[in-house]
């Protein structure tokens, strides 16, 4: 029997509909093969060329001004960047602050006042709120930098000295892909964001951008949360979505810290069962969420790793090196397939193997 159609326009709507499931099928697939790679231990890159660390930095000083203090993933860094300091003879020292920008620019006045050579704008203090405090510490000499602030296809902040960025669009579209895998391409997503911190847009450009490529059905809502309205309106955000929108069936907070005020708002509205939250930055206690069934996946940063890639700009700014704007940190996803490589409770360092730790001490020349 041969079939002819009166309007040539059916046969390719035909044909698009008969593909529709096969294209859905690869969104999928593509998602499921970014995922896997991923999740494994990944390798050392030199981000530069090797240099006396120590004999350069000996009467050096370097201040760190992190977005907030009271923020455990960029605590944990600074904290790390103070132990490699006392390790390689050279002060380090934090401004300690709840991510006031008032407060930053209390931190610049000091390090500016007080012989510090390298200011370091750490995980999202953004000298975009202190151009003039940024012009007079480099008056003074200082040297201004920003760290973990910025993906790795956007410019620095203008006036700043150097940038070391991280690869947060990469980080975005895993957190999309990984729901499109779980789901078989049936996200219903909520999204929190901060749009203050620079990061932001690099992370949220990689979650629309794996959307749209894999799964342009899924759905999704973007809500922002500035940094210091988390303790307060993130949980009843969460709650009112959950009200809202039966049919939600993961969170996505973009920065993991954030889950604190998540997984409460998902247990009272007793939807543990049907929604997951997938996160990013790698922080022990919510990998410890991943453990006890409250997070499904993290991204990880291996937060000592950042720590050496931060300091090794850094010192490579006052040595006379090249400047490094790729920091080559890794990232890796973590389930409760994996999760039990970070250790009991987790630590920050674990999961990622320790050729980093040798690499930087051969960086830096600590062996000769």
């Amino acid at each position: 029997m041969t079939l002819t159609f009166k309007n040539a326009a059916v046969i390719p709507a035909l044909l698009l509909a008969s593909s529709l499931p096969a294209l859905a099928q690869d969104g999928v697939a593509n998602a499921e093969a970014n995922i896997a790679a991923y999740s494994g231990i990944p390798e050392f890159v030199a981000p530069g060329v090797p240099f006396d660390a120590q004999a350069c930095m000996a009467d050096k000083s370097i201040l760190t001004i992190p977005a907030s203090s009271a923020i455990p993933f960029i605590k944990v860094i600074a904290d790390h960047k103070d132990k490699l300091a006392e390790e390689l003879g050279f002060k380090h020292a934090q401004w300690e602050n709840q991510g006031n920008p008032t407060q930053w620019i209390q931190g610049m006045e000091y390090a500016a006042n007080n012989g510090f050579e390298v200011i370091s704008l750490l995980a999202g203090a953004d000298p975009r709120f202190f151009e003039p405090q940024v012009k007079a510490a480099q008056e003074k000499g200082v040297k201004v930098v920003t760290s973990h602030l910025t993906g790795l296809e956007l410019d620095a902040p203008a006036g700043v000295d150097s940038n070391t960025a991280i690869d947060y669009k990469q980080a975005g579209k895993l957190m999309a892909d990984w729901t499109i895998a779980q789901t078989g391409g049936k996200t219903n997503a909520l999204i929190l964001v901060s749009n203050e911190a620079l990061s932001t847009n690099s992370l949220t450009d990689g979650l629309t951008e794996a959307f749209e490529a894999n799964c342009p059905d899924c759905q999704y809502e973007i809500v922002n949360v500035p940094i210091v309205d988390w303790a307060t309106k993130i949980q009843p955000t969460v709650q009112g979505k959950l009200q809202a929108n039966a049919d939600l069936n993961y969170v996505i907070p973009i920065y993991d810290s954030m889950s604190t005020f998540v997984t409460p708002a998902i247990a009272i509205a007793g939807k543990r069962d049907s929604v997951k939250v997938a996160t990013f930055n790698g922080t022990p206690f919510v990998l410890d969420l991943i453990r006890d069934g409250m997070v499904e996946m993290d991204i990880g940063e291996n937060l000592d790793w950042i720590a050496h890639a931060m300091l090794d700009a850094e010192m490579r700014l006052l040595c006379d090196q090249d400047p490094i704007t790729d920091s080559k940190v890794p990232l890796r996803v973590f389930t409760a397939d994996n999760i039990d490589e970070v250790g009991n409770p987790a630590d920050s360092a674990m999961g990622y193997g320790d050729a980093y730790v040798q690499g930087y001490r051969d960086l830096w020349m600590m062996n000769k």
